[in-house]
């Protein structure tokens, strides 16, 4: 008869010291950050084509209605071109930056933070998703805001394509600002507050010409960073644009977007783990 080693025996018996615990299952991987950022926008921009388009309606109605009423007291020249880029851009910050911190508010305050905390998707892609989806989303009331105005205060159209660059700039400051508000909100009525408050300011600050401000007012009209994509496209519209000058106010409001949606996926962290 042959023996059995003991070290085999041992091994063989459940709880004895040559068991070999059980290995965990891996995980699966975390999913890279493009894919989850398509994915993320694909799922919002459904959502918000449904749920939005009253308010895009909202949005564009009241930024024409902003120009003709401007245009009883304002003929041409600087303030034109104020006028019609300011309101343009507002609607980019009624839905970007208002509509998102409502969101971002709610969703903190309803849990659903949490949700997103479960999937394996990097924070940077849910903010970032949210952001693209509610700035893409103003695209249509954008251009449909400047060409009325440009048939209202008879200025040139040969230079709208600026607005390519201004849109997705503008709507990235504007889309960062309104999750970082509305993920920083202890509540979800002080996101709400906070996001009218925002709009508020892209309205008196970039709708009305900056020359009849006072100074101080001034100093607060350079700190918001929908004032850049204003000051880009006002430029487009004179007879021959200083191209230079638009790079520039346009490089300031990419490095603006930039900020504003790390601060946002900043806030979104913070939110998360709480």
């Amino acid at each position: 008869m042959s023996v059995v080693p003991a070290q085999a025996v041992a091994g063989a018996v459940p709880g004895t010291s040559g068991a070999r615990p059980e290995e965990a299952a891996p995980l699966a991987p975390r999913a890279r950050l493009v894919p989850a950022l398509g994915a993320v926008y694909r799922a919002q921009l459904s959502r918000a084509r449904v749920a939005r388009i009253p308010l895009l309606f909202v949005a564009t109605f009241q930024s024409i209605g902003i120009m003709v009423l401007l245009r009883g007291v304002v003929d041409g020249g600087d303030a034109a071109r104020s006028v019609v880029s300011g309101s343009s851009v507002l609607v980019v910050a009624f839905v970007a930056l208002n509509l998102l911190a409502q969101y971002f508010g709610q969703l903190r305050a309803g849990g659903g933070l949490d949700h997103y905390a479960t999937l394996p998707v990097p924070p940077a892609a849910v903010v970032l998703g949210a952001a693209a989806a509610y700035a893409s989303f103003t695209v249509p009331g954008t251009v449909v805001t400047a060409v009325t105005g440009c048939v209202l205060f008879q200025l040139p159209m040969a230079h709208l394509w600026v607005l390519a660059a201004v849109l997705p700039l503008a709507g990235a400051a504007l889309a960062g600002l309104g999750a970082a508000l509305g993920l920083l909100a202890p509540r979800p009525e002080l996101a709400t507050l906070c996001g009218q408050l925002g709009m508020s300011a892209a309205l008196l600050l970039g709708v009305l010409p900056a020359e009849r401000m006072p100074e101080v007012i001034g100093w607060a009209r350079d700190l918001l960073p929908s004032t850049y994509g204003v000051e880009a496209l006002a430029r487009s519209f004179d007879p021959h644009p200083d191209w230079v000058a638009v790079g520039a106010d346009l490089g300031v409001c990419a490095a603006v977007g930039v900020l504003s949606l790390a601060v946002a996926t900043w806030a979104y962290r913070r939110a998360a783990s709480r």
